[in-house]
């Protein structure tokens, strides 16, 4: 089976969000779809092991901030390669409570919802919500997977759906015999003009913002 062939799916890059307790966090996901629309019905599908899974299951609510071709990529950084166990992500981006529910306000669009189902699956769980509140927040293309992946040359986080684990690094240009420099973390490839080594002390992966001291050169 070429599992390739799934990405010729459509999809998205959204930061899906909720509360816990108190506190927002969320998580990146790729896989979001609007089901019905009267009543309007959004469905996402977060993997069991981001701790976003618990956080929607026990506020019953989640929010999609729908990201914009020009959105920072480092938002997919904090948002994709990091647990809000461990840190508060929403600490980094700048965002606004909507609908109740935390939004990323770099989005192009965001959209709120409260949990009406749940589909259960070996290693995701598909929430279905009841739209609470939307809106547009700019002009904006939104960003899809492809975009992500063949522009901002970024990596999918191991707990995204369409995931692949042996899935293997593209070329960020023309085949030569010149190193890569890769993001350890995240699995950015440098393509800058600029030779890796001439780069200054402080430079950060562009998307999960680790700093250049966890980059592996590859031949």
């Amino acid at each position: 089976m070429n599992s390739n062939a799934f990405r010729n799916i459509s999809y998205g890059v959204y930061v899906i969000s909720t509360w816990d307790n108190e506190r927002p966090t969320g998580c990146i996901a790729n896989s979001s779809m609007q089901i019905t629309s009267d009543p309007a019905t959004i469905a996402v599908s977060i993997n069991h092991a981001n701790f976003t899974n618990q956080c929607i299951e026990k506020s019953g609510r989640f929010a999609v901030s729908i990201l914009a071709e020009t959105s920072d990529p480092s938002i997919i950084g904090t948002f994709g390669f990091q647990s809000g166990k461990d840190v508060n992500k929403f600490d980094s981006v700048n965002y606004e409570v909507k609908g109740d529910m935390p939004i990323v306000t770099e989005a192009c669009a965001y959209i709120t919802c409260e949990v009406v189902n749940k589909m259960e699956t070996d290693t995701h769980t598909v929430f279905l919500g009841k739209v609470q509140d939307a809106d547009v927040l700019s002009q904006e293309s939104p960003m899809t997977y492809s975009y992500y992946h063949k522009v901002i040359r970024g990596k999918s986080p191991k707990n995204a759906p369409t995931y692949i684990p042996d899935e293997k690094q593209e070329e960020t240009m023309e085949e030569t015999k010149e190193a890569k420099y890769v993001c350890s973390v995240c699995g950015y490839v440098y393509s800058g003009d600029i030779p890796f080594e001439e780069l200054p002390e402080d430079y950060t992966c562009p998307i999960c913002g680790k700093p250049k001291s966890v980059f592996v050169k590859q031949v």
